[in-house]
């Protein structure tokens, strides 16, 4: 083994899967971060231009597309950088900088998602209160504890990491996560070990336990009610579920290909459950919410139009 004062890069092993159809999987990196891009960022606009948007549901909406690109950031310009280099290195310091984004990214998005679930707990169970319990002072306190509390834990967690030696150079995955890179130290990571399980038990069990509780009420308030009551009830959470699985099967994809034996499953194959937890939570939200919430939908479509109408004149002058 080499000493660990000499480890300062690692090398992301997974890339020599990809080095047979490099450019077809730069190319398709390359669109898929322009689309998630501008898909969250159209969202973003729409729900920040229009004042009939400014309730607290599109608040969080908007905050979950702003982490979506967060997270984008925090993976693909890297990923496009390695497709096209023969190393696959990255630097000590690069590769601490993604853990945290990448781990951060995933818990404020689960965290963003625990509000947005008790806001739909408030707006079907107290709807003649909603806007007492959801008042814009306590929807900005809801969104700042979204962000700063996963943070500031797993930051705690991220100094310990930080501060180990490491005698190992390859990662068998395509971004650097701290599981993998704790594993990588010299010398015994017990208290990292014991600090990581506080850490996510702190950063998931809370958040679920919102979750859980703001639909177990739904569920008792919809058994009682109308056809009508519960259709709308349906069609009001059914967006937050979507994302709510779909983020669920990114992190469960993430613990299966990080904590177990996958020597039997194709490379190719491990490589897209690892990417699931970062991409497609933040591509699919902003089209979830932007096809299912007729708000949404109404004005995105009328944003278009207007780009459409000026640049008519100008295509005419052209002409």
């Amino acid at each position: 083994m080499e000493n660990g004062s000499v480890v300062t890069s690692f090398i992301l092993k997974a890339y020599t899967q990809l080095e047979d159809h490099r450019y077809v999987y730069f190319t398709g990196f390359l669109i898929l971060f322009i689309v998630l891009l501008l898909t969250n960022a159209i969202l973003i606009t729409v729900i920040y231009i229009e004042r009939g948007l400014h309730e607290p549901m599109y608040f969080f909406v908007c905050n979950l597309a702003v982490n979506g690109i967060y997270g984008s950031l925090s993976l693909f310009p890297s990923a496009l950088v390695n497709l096209m280099s023969h190393t696959y290195e990255i630097s000590l310091t690069a590769c601490l900088l993604q853990i945290f984004c990448i781990q951060t990214y995933g818990s404020v998005e689960f965290s963003i998602l625990a509000v947005m679930g008790y806001d739909r707990y408030v707006a079907i169970c107290h709807p003649l209160r909603y806007h007492q319990l959801m008042s814009h002072r306590k929807v900005g306190t809801l969104i700042a504890l979204s962000w700063i509390y996963p943070c500031v834990v797993f930051a705690v967690y991220f100094t310990l990491a930080a501060r180990l030696t490491f005698c190992d150079r390859i990662i068998e995955k395509v971004y650097c996560i701290n599981f993998e890179l704790i594993k990588r130290s010299c010398f015994e990571t017990s208290i990292q070990n014991i600090v990581g399980l506080v850490v996510a038990f702190l950063v998931i069990v809370p958040q679920l336990l919102m979750i859980l509780f703001s639909y177990a009420q739904i569920l008792r308030i919809c058994l009682s009610a109308s056809k009508e009551s519960k259709a709308k009830a349906i069609q009001t959470c059914t967006p937050h579920l979507l994302a709510v699985i779909n983020y669920a099967v990114g992190v469960l994809f993430e613990i299966i290909s990080s904590r177990f034996n996958m020597s039997h499953v194709p490379h190719k194959a491990r490589i897209f459950m690892s990417l699931h937890f970062v991409i497609f939570p933040p591509l699919c939200n902003p089209v979830v919410y932007g096809i299912t919430i007729q708000a949404i939908r109404v004005q995105i479509f009328k944003l278009f139009a207007t780009c459409k109408n000026k640049l008519t004149p100008q295509q005419l002058v052209t002409k």
